[in-house]
């Protein structure tokens, strides 16, 4: 898990206009919370936030300006549609030693045998574990399994301190024939082709429409 230092703002102007201000400078607003605190505005450094955000689960050191040192970890990211950069950040404090809850990637190892498909169901699992102890991953192995086997939440191995906060039963991992996943998109092609040939027939034709609006 990443943990980084990021020097912290206090904000005292709010509003788009505002905020419009910070981000022209290469700053992100943000706000951190939690544990029953009044929160805290803060702007962070555009370029330090984007890096340290490449990681979701990342621990970040606050220096804040004026108002110590806390550490947070990144609950929503609100970034621009179009271009993609951070707009905004909500982060959540966390003391040392405290469990949280965070989604980790699920990572497939090996290959499953010919003539399978692998479908990963859960491409994230919920877990919880200390905050300055969080995994980056949950790798689960693959080789060789056969048609049928299905790997769900509870049978996944988490790393040491980590335990399950998802439904047990969650589907993560399963393994079909590779027939069975043509046959699935040949379904879905005669299924669109029928809709259409029905849109098409319930389409007025120019000569009707014509009849209908004298």
């Amino acid at each position: 898990m990443s943990d980084v230092k990021i020097a912290a703002e206090l904000r005292t102007e709010f509003g788009k206009g505002a905020a419009r201000r910070l981000r022209r400078a290469d700053k992100v607003p943000a706000v951190l919370y939690g544990h029953g605190t009044d929160p805290i505005h803060l702007a962070l450094p555009g370029h330090d936030t984007m890096l340290a955000l490449k990681n979701p689960n990342a621990l970040i050191t606050l220096d804040i300006a004026g108002g110590g040192s806390e550490m947070a970890l990144p609950k929503h990211i609100q970034r621009d549609p179009l271009k993609g950069f951070i707009e905004h950040v909500d982060l959540l404090l966390v003391k040392r030693g405290e469990k949280v809850t965070v989604d980790i990637p699920v990572i497939l190892e090996g290959d499953a045998i010919s003539g399978t498909r692998v479908s990963l169901d859960s491409p994230s699992i919920s877990i919880e574990a200390e905050a300055t102890h969080l995994p980056e991953s949950v790798t689960v192995s693959i080789d060789g399994l056969d048609i049928g086997t299905q790997i769900h939440a509870s049978d996944l191995v988490l790393p040491a301190g980590t335990s399950l906060a998802a439904d047990p039963d969650t589907l993560v991992v399963n393994i079909i024939a590779s027939q069975d996943v043509a046959a699935e998109d040949d379904a879905a092609a005669e299924q669109a082709a029928a809709d259409e040939a029905a849109e098409a027939s319930a389409t007025p034709t120019e000569e009707n429409s014509a009849a209908d609006e004298s």
